[in-house]
């Protein structure tokens, strides 16, 4: 944080009037990561107005190649900043917090971009002299300094924090921040807090989960009257719906139990994702082993046999160690659960865990590690309330394992009434 004074002495014999003016320029083509959930570009808070943040696009749109500066101003207000911003990194003028500004942000056919502000005329008297005070700051968004900076010399800046960009939904990422980087100071480790995070996260939501494991379970039970259901109106397809919600209703499940633990980390997930986005906290963060950087993918792929070939596969085959343990554990998780009624959904929840492995490959290592954790976890939850309700835990149901034993023994059954002789059919 720079603090810069400019000051004016008027020696013209009469009054001067000047409006204090700053910029930042970008005098390069920005390179940007183009994620719609991060912003990169042109931002400012002013004041009331709060937060206004404009991309590279919208800048050329707001030029005027007649005037050569901004069309139009984009806000105003009384405190507040205004700059340029990348993933981790930021340039940002902070005027007079007491007196209100005007802010623009644009850019030309140079591509070149620019954040000004213009704040309220200063008349200096002749012979008198004005200072005006205003403060730059350039460099990495830190959340500690930043917070610091914000409250520091008893000048509060407006809404500094807002710098880094927790999204929409900054009433979970900002506070999930705060708790790993908490944990991260009582353990050392990054990995090791976001495993501890999400016992966190399990915990405060343990009771909700249990009664959705507990409907599952039941579900779990229900499965040879649904069986028989499904058979005996295998042609009416209205009067089976009708018989299963019957049955639903006088065993009192929902039967849409099985998606409420997906639904309650899908938040929790994609605020995790934008911790590791945006936090250069995390910025090249190791866990343990191959895992130097948790905010990048794993790098590490099946298809080279994990290093031990010499060939790099291309992005898309980048099947890395921590995304296959984290579909084999969604799998075994999913496996605890009711099988679906209908055959289409049968086979949605089949390949889930195979387009999960996939999709998350390219995903920050540290956000596959919290799905793979919290799936071992649910399914110790899940395992528990099943066995203390007397279910039986079958991990390898809907693959055809008990088809095939079942054959087996039936040839055996054959095999030994005949004498030991078998026949080409059996």
């Amino acid at each position: 944080m720079f603090t810069i004074s400019d000051e004016v002495e008027n020696k013209t014999g009469q009054p001067l009037t000047l409006r204090p003016w700053g910029q930042v320029a970008e005098l390069t083509e920005p390179k940007t990561l183009g994620y719609s959930v991060l912003h990169e570009g042109l931002l400012g808070v002013f004041g009331s107005n709060g937060l206004k943040e404009t991309t590279y696009s919208s800048a050329l749109k707001n030029y005027d190649p007649a005037t050569r500066n901004a069309k139009d101003i984009n806000a105003s207000g009384k405190g507040g900043w205004i700059g340029i911003t990348s993933q981790y990194w930021a340039a940002v003028l902070i005027p007079n917090q007491a007196k209100p500004f005007e802010g623009m942000m644009f850019g030309n056919e140079q591509k070149h971009y620019y954040s000004n502000y213009i704040q309220e005329a200063v008349t200096v008297a002749p012979g008198g002299k004005e200072t005006v005070t205003s403060r730059l700051f350039a460099g990495a968004k830190d959340v500690k300094l930043l917070e610091k900076y914000r409250t520091e010399h008893g000048n509060e800046i407006e809404k500094f924090n807002k710098l880094v960009d927790w999204g929409w939904f900054f009433f979970l990422t900002e506070p999930m921040f705060y708790l790993m980087d908490f944990l991260y100071l009582l353990v050392g480790n990054f990995g090791v807090a976001i495993l501890l995070t999400t016992v966190v996260v399990k915990a405060a939501f343990f009771p909700l989960a249990n009664k959705s494991f507990e409907s599952m379970s039941k579900m779990k039970k229900l499965q040879p009257e649904m069986k028989l259901i499904q058979e005996r109106f295998k042609d009416d397809k209205v009067r089976q719906q009708e018989a299963l919600m019957k049955l639903y209703k006088d065993e009192k499940v929902n039967p849409m139990a099985g998606c409420l633990p997906i639904f309650i980390q899908i938040p929790v997930f994609f605020a995790l994702y934008k911790v590791l986005l945006v936090a250069i906290e995390m910025r090249h963060a190791p866990f343990f082993g191959w895992i130097k950087d948790l905010s990048a993918p794993d790098p590490t792929t099946i298809f080279n046999l994990f290093g031990l070939i010499p060939w790099t596969p291309p992005q898309f085959l980048m099947l890395g160690i921590l995304p296959l343990a984290m579909g084999i554990s969604m799998w075994v998780q999913m496996r605890l659960n009711p099988t679906p009624a209908d055959p289409v959904q049968q086979q949605v929840f089949t390949w889930m865990p195979v387009i999960f492995t996939f999709m998350l490959a390219n995903f920050p290592a540290g956000l596959v590690l919290y799905w793979t954790w919290n799936n071992i976890l649910s399914f110790s939850q899940q395992a528990f309330i099943m066995k203390r309700q007397g279910v039986e835990i079958d991990i390898m149901h809907n693959v055809g394992i008990k088809k095939v034993h079942g054959r087996v023994q039936q040839v055996r059954s054959r095999m030994k009434n005949s004498g030991g002789s078998r026949t080409p059919a059996e």
